[in-house]
């Protein structure tokens, strides 16, 4: 058994929380919806939800320092909890289903703890390290993940957000030119594009301006279903710049892509 096994039901725990608020605001009438400074979209829910979080950890977990996206960071020391309590905000507002609670722990700056919640298709991934990344509904019901074993760019499926977002990054035409080396290519976007890496549905995701809320849960799914998880540059940790996910087979030649 992992020795992070009572964080992640704790996290499975959280996620319920999350789910219930999140599920309940969704497509809401009256759901409150508002810029924030960076031109991205924030909601009653996304501030309800990470306030439902951080309320269930200062008593599960007091001692532990906690960041987010959409309230100030508390605590310190060498355990720190990672929250994105709606992360595709912008299909939340607009009633698309893609959207998800990300719940991580890191750990003397590791990620050992990540729970990927989408309730409103009806899924969850999750992930300890040394304890393999899982898929389903809870603890009991799931299915172990493994990453694909396509080895060459020209048969690889990749997926990302948008072309919006590379403009001005340095890297545009890299990644257009990446686009063009690979077999099948789709916008599935945000959680969903790393989780169809994990599951190995997909071979590439990839986006060039990520935060560590972003990030945190993705990349112990994607190590522990045996791919990799680096930043743009090829080093390990979702700390940036972007974020690059792959069954590991295709990550020297997509890093070398988008160099």
């Amino acid at each position: 058994m992992s020795e992070f096994a009572d964080d992640l039901r704790l996290a499975h725990e959280l996620a319920d929380t999350a789910d219930s608020i999140a599920l309940t605001r969704f497509v809401a009438p009256d759901l409150a919806v508002s810029l924030k400074l960076d031109n991205t979209v924030v909601s009653d829910a996304d501030q309800s939800t990470e306030q439902a979080i951080r309320l269930a950890l200062s008593a599960a977990r007091p001692r532990d320092a906690v960041h987010g996206e959409e309230l100030a960071d508390t605590g310190s020391g060498s355990r720190q909890w990672i929250i994105d309590p709606i992360d595709a905000t912008a299909n939340y507002v607009r009633g698309v289903p893609v959207w998800a609670t990300l719940i991580a722990l890191m750990v003397d700056g590791i990620v050992r703890v990540g729970l990927v919640s989408a309730p409103a298709l009806g899924r969850r991934w999750w992930a300890t390290e040394d304890a393999g990344a899982w898929m389903g509904k809870s603890l009991l019901t799931s299915t172990q993940l493994h990453v694909s074993s396509v080895d060459k760019l020209g048969d690889a499926f990749i997926s990302y957000s948008g072309l919006s977002e590379w403009t001005g990054s340095g890297r545009e035409q890299q990644f257009i030119g990446l686009l063009r080396d690979c077999d099948r290519t789709r916008a599935f976007g945000d959680f969903f594009s790393y989780m169809l890496v994990a599951q190995g549905a997909v071979d590439i995701a990839t986006e060039p301006k990520l935060a560590l809320h972003d990030m945190a849960a993705l990349d112990v799914i994607v190590r522990e279903a045996g791919g990799c998880f680096t930043n743009l540059d090829g080093v390990d940790g979702p700390f940036g710049p972007g974020a690059i996910a792959t069954n590991a087979r295709l990550h020297p030649a997509v890093v070398a892509r988008l160099h």
